[in-house]
């Protein structure tokens, strides 16, 4: 009864998702996007859990910040969540390859960027949940880069499929990230792209590194990947220039592993380093950061013991 029970609910999830994204494809973008800016505050009133999530987050990361910017941050961070989500829905028909250039404009060390991809030399691509996480590989397949990106599969294994279908529909290749690493050599051999978030909680096997200000659990692959394999990492993402589906990509980082020795002092400096420049991104357009996620919930081992608690226990945080 259980297994029903699930499989149901999944069912009616994978099914409500898709007549949302069949009426979005009855409107403009631009008139997509304002619905989405409504839906998002109206969820930052309802929502409370993750409201004081974002909260606690934001109020930790910008400690000069009084508590009505921290509100007002909060609220555009939940906005610009839901269109996000409709930009992701809608990405077949917007990002093709005689329109990308529409909708992104060039930003600093993205020419530096350009060059390396042109080169066909393999790179990681690091980035995380800011500005439009989802279109950057998905353009640079649709331009004739097909990259492949590493992530978590959903739960519901319908809107798994269905998301997975529309990130690959312009070329990119999805990669599990669980046991992932040996495909992962292999496609770096090949001289493939590869995508990775970089500011997803790793447990406490992970490095623990500055976050804006704290330690934060980061996975370990992709510096030891980089060291390994010698591809450079690219830190970089598009943040939102305004209330329409239009970008500025940007790159704050290119790190060159061989500046580095192999093992655990190399791996750690060079996760350290693409972690400060991904924060260096998110202070671009702070609100287009997605601060309802947990991303300090597993302390370092040293807090852990003063404070005499569990390796995962950050309420709020």
């Amino acid at each position: 009864m259980a297994y029903l029970r699930q499989q149901l609910v999944w069912a009616g999830q994978y099914a409500a998702l898709r007549v949302v994204e069949m009426l979005l494809q009855c409107f403009p973008i631009d008139a997509n996007l304002a619905t989405a800016r409504w839906v998002g505050r109206l969820l930052y009133l309802v929502d409370r859990r993750h409201r004081q999530v974002a909260i606690e987050n934001l109020r930790a990361s910008f400690p000069a910040a009084g508590p009505r910017a921290i509100r007002r941050l909060a609220r555009r961070s939940f906005e610009h969540m839901i269109m996000v989500g409709v930009e992701f829905l809608c990405l077949t028909r917007l990002m093709q390859f005689n329109s990308y250039f529409r909708h992104i404009e060039m930003g600093p060390g993205l020419d530096r960027f350009t060059d390396l991809v042109c080169s066909n030399r393999p790179c990681l691509i690091v980035g995380g949940h800011f500005g439009n996480w989802e279109m950057g590989a998905y353009g640079m397949a649709a331009m004739g880069f097909p990259t492949t990106s590493v992530g978590r599969p959903l739960d519901n294994p319908y809107l798994d499929r269905h998301v997975k279908k529309i990130r690959e529909f312009s070329g990119q290749r999805i990669l599990s990230k669980y046991g992932m690493t040996p495909e992962a050599f292999e496609h770096l051999e090949a001289g493939t792209r590869l995508a990775f978030p970089a500011d997803q909680d790793a447990g406490r096997r992970a490095f623990f590194v500055n976050f804006f200000g704290r330690k934060a659990s980061v996975y370990k692959s992709i510096a030891y990947l980089a060291l390994e394999s010698g591809a450079p990492i690219v830190v970089g993402g598009a943040y939102r220039t305004g209330p329409r589906f239009h970008y500025r990509g940007v790159v704050t980082d290119i790190i060159d592993p061989a500046e580095y020795e192999k093992g655990l002092d190399g791996a750690m400096a060079i996760t350290q380093r693409f972690t400060s420049a991904l924060e260096r991104l998110v202070r671009m357009a702070p609100d287009q950061y997605l601060w309802v996620h947990r991303r300090w919930k597993t302390r370092p081992p040293e807090e852990r013991r003063a404070a005499g608690v569990p390796a995962q226990t950050a309420p709020g945080v």
